[in-house]
């Protein structure tokens, strides 16, 4: 069966008994490897590589030796215990091997974990793990962290003494990061804090935070803000290829006129706006933002942030089939040409 977004994280965190196969697919091969190796925690245990109740086989080894899938599955371990077999980088021309893999299982066999890049609905290998008996297809898709994705991530990783404000900001954080990245940010946030009970300071965070990935973002914001159209593809360019996601460019760029138009709404003022933005913002970079606040408006502001929803749902929407990139620089040279207006 094909699980909906809804059912995913119940699935990975408590996946059902004696299961015969998975297939996890998607476009970004760091989420699926990490969803794969959440999976493979929540079936096997902690233990599973030590005890050898996991067996690894890569499709090119699969291509060679096609029978290695069935007799894995079949092989009795000296441990006991559940057990797995992992078939990583599938596509189309090992769906028939692993079909018939997945025929042969009986109960007692090892577990069919595949994992594949983007498939299409067309494709054999999905439509036989959507269609099959106790067989699950499970699509991930490259949309941000959620808040409770973050509640997940940090309570796995047993860190305490987070604060609203604390939380407020890792949430932002997870917005701007991969999965993987995202992940490695918190671990190491927990060894950071070991045996300290103090509760997690924004600048506990900063430290341990990736130092590019912001100070990236904030160039090509500044630029379009600024209004200099002509930076804009360039710089575009290169933070894409250094592999910055479309989708990013835009959340990052959403949450900033989101917060230029909290400070220039504010009854209080500007100085006011900007001390009641969470995280708080302080030094060079609250100067920075109020001024940008009061030379767009809030009329240019809200305009932005209209243009920005309108492109994030069509970068989300299965209809769109033009390049992502050439979308989001079509718009910022959109945005900052407003600045001129």
């Amino acid at each position: 069966m094909k699980l909906t977004s809804r059912d995913t994280n119940l699935f990975f965190r408590s996946p059902p008994k004696k299961i015969t196969g998975v297939l996890i697919y998607g476009n970004d091969h760091m989420r699926v490897s990490d969803k794969r190796m959440q999976l493979i925690k929540s079936l096997l245990g902690s233990k599973a590589d030590e005890e050898m109740r996991l067996a690894r086989i890569s499709r090119e080894n699969l291509k060679k030796a096609p029978e290695q899938a069935i007799d894995l599955c079949k092989a009795q371990g000296f441990f006991p215990g559940e057990r797995a077999v992992l078939i990583e980088e599938a596509n189309e021309t090992i769906a028939d091997i692993i079909i018939k893999a997945v025929e042969a299982w009986k109960d007692g066999d090892a577990t069919i974990v595949v994992t594949a890049g983007s498939l299409k609905p067309s494709s054999n290998l999905r439509k036989f793990f959507e269609q099959k008996k106790n067989t699950f297809a499970v699509p991930i898709y490259d949309n941000p962290i959620t808040k409770f994705d973050v509640q997940e991530i940090i309570a796995e990783s047993d860190l305490q003494n987070i604060t609203q404000e604390g939380f407020a900001q890792l949430a932002t954080l997870a917005s701007d990061l991969q999965p993987g990245d995202f992940n490695q940010t918190i671990a190491k946030l927990a060894l950071y804090k070991l045996k300290d009970e103090t509760p997690i300071t924004p600048q506990d965070i900063i430290n341990c935070s990736p130092n590019s990935n912001e100070a990236e973002i904030d160039e090509i914001l500044n630029v379009m803000l600024a209004g200099n159209e002509f930076k804009v593809s360039q710089i575009l360019g290169r933070l894409s290829s250094q592999g910055t996601r479309p989708v990013t460019f835009i959340i990052a760029a959403t949450r900033h006129f989101k917060a230029l138009f909290s400070i220039i709404s504010n009854p209080g003022g500007v100085s006011a706006g900007a001390s009641a933005l969470r995280p708080p913002i302080y030094g060079p970079r609250r100067d920075t933002l109020i001024n940008q606040a009061r030379k767009w408006g809030p009329v240019k502001i809200k305009t932005a942030i209209k243009l920005l929803t309108t492109t994030d749902l069509q970068l989300r929407s299965s209809n769109q089939h033009a390049p992502q990139i050439a979308l989001v620089e079509r718009l910022f040279i959109r945005i900052a040409m407003l600045s001129k207006n």
